[in-house]
């Protein structure tokens, strides 16, 4: 299992620790955690005028997924709205077979996953959090 679920792409996201820290001014903060498998994120965010992200810092202690989805998150989450990031939600559930259509990156990256149900929770935590930073 291992070697499927933690492919090469997966752990390159993780290492680049993408946005990783505390923001000095956040905006808005969110804590979600996992009871399941003990993972916990909290992302920071600062708006602009309009409500797009202008910044985002996460703290992510957790496995490899969730610190590789917050990265591959904060890759590409800056100049977008809450509407955006539903939209970067919808990209990750279909990267985990849970909807259909195509997959675009970094969430492409998380395919594998698909066969782990378990574990998809640890893909979702971040995208979660920033939900809950932007409502």
């Amino acid at each position: 299992m291992s070697d499927q679920l933690y492919q090469e792409r997966i752990v390159a996201l993780a290492k680049a620790k993408t946005g990783a820290g505390k923001l000095a001014e956040p905006t808005k903060t969110a804590r979600r955690d996992n009871p399941l498998c003990g993972d916990r994120v909290i992302i920071d965010v600062r708006l602009d005028g309009e409500g797009r992200i202008a910044e985002i810092g996460h703290q992510v202690r957790g496995c490899l997924l969730c610190q590789a989805s917050a990265s591959a998150l904060s890759a590409v989450a800056v100049g977008r709205d809450a509407a955006g990031i539903a939209e970067l939600r919808h990209d990750a559930e279909r990267a985990l077979g849970r909807e259909a259509g195509e997959t675009h990156e970094p969430f492409d990256a998380f395919a594998p996953v698909a066969a782990h149900k378990s574990r998809q929770e640890c893909v979702l935590l971040p995208l979660e959090a920033l939900k809950d930073a932007l409502s």
